[in-house]
């Protein structure tokens, strides 16, 4: 079986939200919850946080070995190297992309989509909100061959800094699947990552009301908490999700 390795892309110098992977949520820093739910995940063998060599980051560094895990620092900027190197690292044979920002991921989906990779021929999966599911669980699994050859090819800006951008843009070279989003979580017009104030002010409301100790919060409680009261969903419905 291959050696599947989740690798979480987290640093302090966000361009919007300064420190957001680290704010408090709950008496936990938000990247704490990420992780925690991460530790769920069947399919994975190891979790991995990459972030920089900045000294800022060094708080992100600290963090991921309290919790027990391994961390890779690299490149600030060039995030697909740190990809590359987080990867060499572990040894990983298949990598699973996830974003420091997303402090509701859910690890059934996160395994459904590893699951679907695995039991298909892909280079590439993706699951979000492309697929149809919220912003903020989205999940990318693809082949250690995939990720070294968009680290060959891919020299841009776009694709050093969003790691699966040359993947993505290049269809004729790899063999791209997309796990589709089931029924009860198709909600791709919410936004359950944290990206901004406001984003944060609803990830901040929706642990206050559904945080329990000893559990992580369960993402299908959330769609039933905004599927009643939507006014809660609108608190960021107007942030533009940054694009390349």
């Amino acid at each position: 079986m291959a050696r599947v390795v989740c690798v979480v892309q987290a640093r302090m110098g966000s361009n919007r939200l300064p420190g957001k992977v680290l704010r408090e949520l709950e008496g936990k820093p938000m990247l704490s919850h990420l992780l925690e739910r991460l530790k769920l995940c069947r399919t994975f063998d190891q979790v991995v946080v990459a972030t920089s060599l900045l000294e800022q980051d060094r708080p992100v560094a600290e963090l991921a070995r309290r919790e027990g895990l391994s961390c890779f620092c690299g490149d600030e900027d060039d995030v697909l190297s740190r990809y590359v190197g987080a990867a060499c690292q572990t040894g990983a044979e298949v990598v699973v992309r996830i974003t420091g920002d997303c402090p509701l991921i859910d690890p059934v989906t996160s395994d459904d989509a590893v699951r679907y990779f695995l039991a298909n021929a892909y280079d590439y999966v993706a699951a979000g909100v492309g697929t149809g599911f919220p912003r903020g669980l989205d999940t990318e699994v693809f082949t250690r061959e995939a990720l070294w050859e968009a680290d060959r090819l891919g020299r841009d800006n776009a694709s050093r800094e969003h790691v699966t951008y040359f993947i993505n843009h290049h269809p004729e070279m790899f063999n791209l699947g997309y796990y589709q989003a089931p029924p009860e979580l198709r909600r791709p017009d919410w936004r359950l990552c944290v990206d901004e104030e406001d984003d944060f002010q609803l990830i901040r409301e929706i642990y206050r009301r559904l945080c329990r100790p000893g559990e992580i919060v369960d993402v299908r409680e959330v769609v039933h908490l905004l599927d009643r009261e939507p006014h809660l969903a609108e608190i960021n419905s107007h942030i533009r999700q940054k694009t390349v």
